[in-house]
């Protein structure tokens, strides 16, 4: 869709709004039961983050200063994420990488609070 429009920008602000959108309506799950295995909850709390904490850089722990930016312990390895970016990278959420995530969240949602 966005692809064809030529709003290349647009794409990339749109899916990661609302990948923080999608975090801000499960916030205040429970992290022992969410885990910090690098699951997709884990993921989509560091993407939210790394956006708004980072400058959308990816980051995984605890930035100076800011010690609600992660979450201790928490692994995100990038061979197993669903987006695969690696510490730094930028997060720049395609519609694609959204559908995958927010499979991946869900269903992890159901699995674990239900």
């Amino acid at each position: 869709m966005f692809k064809r429009s030529g709003a290349k920008g647009l794409e990339t602000t749109f899916f990661n709004n609302l990948v923080l959108k999608m975090e801000y309506m499960f916030v205040h799950r429970f992290s022992g039961i969410e885990g910090k295995d690098g699951n997709p909850l884990n993921e989509v709390r560091v993407l939210c983050n790394s956006i708004l904490l980072n400058e959308g850089k990816l980051q995984v722990e605890k930035l100076p200063r800011w010690p609600n930016s992660a979450v201790a312990g928490l692994k995100l390895p990038p061979d197993t994420s669903v987006l695969k970016l690696r510490v730094g990278d930028e997060v720049k959420v395609s519609e694609a990488d959204f559908v995958r995530l927010a499979k991946g969240f869900f269903a992890e949602i159901e699995k674990k609070y239900t």
